[in-house]
């Protein structure tokens, strides 16, 4: 196959199985918890399964879990997943390396899941997946974690559909990762993002060495797939669960394209940030302070996102220490209901005077019934917050605050309504000079030339190179 392209040859669930209990030099353990033998049973099903399948288990008693993997805290959990991974690929290597090691690729597929039960009362139904596994005999292994929503109403629906994404991983795995469009692609082969979301892929070891399977990137490829509407990294690179990450802890936002981040942003964050902490007290203590880019600003000129791009400018904002959020959303009461998802607590987002006004603008709520209203009744929902950064001019001829802002007749009432109810709150007495150069004039500075630009700019945007 093309290493480059992104299809792949289609097979049904279980032909996937049946081949890969035929190729007979790849074998292996299942060890599931949580919906059943799910994926193990399509290789029962397929037949011939004895060449692929060394055990199947199951721990679903607490204590005899903890007495095979160890004690954790939290059952359906990475934690849990990657002792179950070590456990069962030891014991392989340890029972089966004598006779088998030299023609063999081994592997071990594990899942812990908290599907929907008997007596449900309204959990998330979610799980971790993981594969280990040879590339080659004797190899080094390689790892697939990946954390899964599963969206089905009924627990037989939510089994098959994790049934058939554990035969795709392993399938994917050992046939399909040419690239990651393409393995992304084979993991949903079968399924669809209203059974499951995919919210969290990660690979290590040397199946993976290729650039574009770094971690920042397949969470980016996870977001412009479609798979999940999301995703995290921390400063310091690490790839989150928001569940577990914003989980009630209060949140500090700033959205932008960050092309590159200037000396004006990280005034406005500033600012934004002291407001939020002045508003709110203890209950803004500790909270998560995330820049977003929405897909629609990685965007580049001829409508593309290039990993080149989106790499330059999350390093550059993690030097600064600031985690990243990937989102699908350019619409602002999207962003904040996804947050509240996962947090009761305040959330507070700072901005510029001119995307505040494109708030007020009907093209972003065309799909809501109640349009405008409809829209900052969903975006204030919640102990939601906007701090509005006032903006001047490349020529500083002038400034604008919150005052000035620019809506229709109709519309002002509202927005005397949001002031006054401090759900919009204005940042003021900013220095007039740090609203004099945007993240565009900074770019028009560098195609022309003119290295002004870089007094705009911190110096790790300068050090980056990729701005001129």
């Amino acid at each position: 196959m093309d290493e480059n392209t992104t299809t792949f040859e289609r097979h049904g669930t279980l032909e996937k199985a049946l081949r890969l209990n035929l190729a007979r030099t790849i074998y292996g353990t299942f060890a599931e918890i949580g919906a059943g033998q799910e994926v193990a049973d399509w290789f029962f099903r397929a037949g011939g399964a004895s060449g692929t399948v060394a055990k199947t288990m199951s721990a679903y008693d607490m204590t005899f879990s903890d007495e095979i993997y160890g004690k954790t805290r939290r059952y359906v959990s990475r934690e849990r997943l990657m002792a179950m991974m070590d456990h069962e690929y030891a014991i392989l290597l340890e029972r089966l390396h004598a006779q088998r090691a030299a023609e063999t690729t081994f592997f071990t597929l594990a899942n812990t899941v908290r599907a929907k039960g008997f007596k449900d009362t309204g959990e998330e139904c979610h799980g971790w997946l993981g594969l280990r596994f040879q590339v080659a005999p004797e190899s080094p292994p390689s790892d697939i974690v990946l954390h899964v929503r599963l969206m089905d109403d009924t627990n037989r629906e939510q089994a098959e559909a994790l049934g058939i994404l554990g035969v795709n991983l392993i399938f994917a795995a050992f046939y399909q990762r040419q690239s990651l469009p393409t393995f992304i692609a084979a993991l949903m082969d079968r399924l669809n993002r209203w059974r499951v979301e995919i919210d969290l892929l990660d690979f290590d070891g040397p199946a993976f060495e290729a650039p574009e399977f770094e971690d920042r990137i397949s969470a980016l490829q996870l977001v412009q797939s479609g798979l999940t509407d999301a995703a995290l990294f921390t400063s310091s690179g690490e790839i989150c669960m928001p569940a577990d990450y914003l989980y009630k802890r209060p949140v500090f936002v700033k959205r932008g394209s960050f092309d590159p981040i200037t000396l004006l942003n990280l005034d406005m964050m500033e600012r934004g940030r002291a407001a939020f902490n002045a508003d709110f007290g203890e209950a803004a203590a500790g909270h998560v302070e995330v820049t977003e880019i929405s897909m629609h600003n990685l965007l580049s000129s001829s409508g593309e996102v290039t990993h080149a791009d989106f790499l330059a400018r999350a390093d550059v904002l993690q030097a600064l220490g600031h985690d990243v959020l990937i989102s699908k959303y350019p619409e602002f009461h999207r962003l904040s209901g996804y947050l509240a998802r996962y947090t009761k607590m305040p959330i507070g987002i700072v901005l510029g005077l001119p995307l505040f006004e494109e708030l007020f603008r009907e093209k972003w709520y065309a799909d809501l019934d109640g349009g405008v209203l409809e829209g900052f009744g969903r975006l204030f929902r919640n102990q939601v917050r906007l701090y509005v950064y006032p903006s001047g001019n490349s020529a500083c001829g002038g400034t604008r605050s919150l005052a000035d802002a620019k809506v229709d007749d109709l519309q002002r009432p509202l927005l005397d309504y949001l002031v006054r109810g401090d759900s919009v709150r204005p940042i003021e007495d900013v220095d007039p000079n740090m609203l004099c150069v945007t993240s565009a004039e900074v770019r028009k500075m560098v195609r022309d030339g003119d290295l002004n630009w870089k007094k705009y700019v911190p110096q790790v945007v300068i050090n980056n190179g990729r701005w001129g």
